[in-house]
């Protein structure tokens, strides 16, 4: 039997609905299509504050990526 190989880079962090909102809006739907993007570009979307852009990175950076 095969196991899922869904991973929390396929979904976003959990940062509240104003930041998860902002993110889906902007086009990003997972984890992994935040890898690069500059801090900048996101923290200017509305509703994606200081701490929601630390829960990101730290997520990011379980998995060895990083923002922009």
């Amino acid at each position: 039997m095969m196991k899922s190989v869904h991973s929390d880079l396929d979904s976003l962090p959990r940062i509240g609905a104003p930041a998860t909102r902002a993110l889906t809006n902007a086009g990003y739907t997972a984890l992994r299509e935040l890898a690069g993007v500059p801090r900048a570009k996101l923290a200017a979307l509305h509703g994606l504050g200081p701490k929601a852009l630390d829960i990101i990175q730290s997520a990011l950076e379980d998995h060895d990526l990083s923002l922009g």
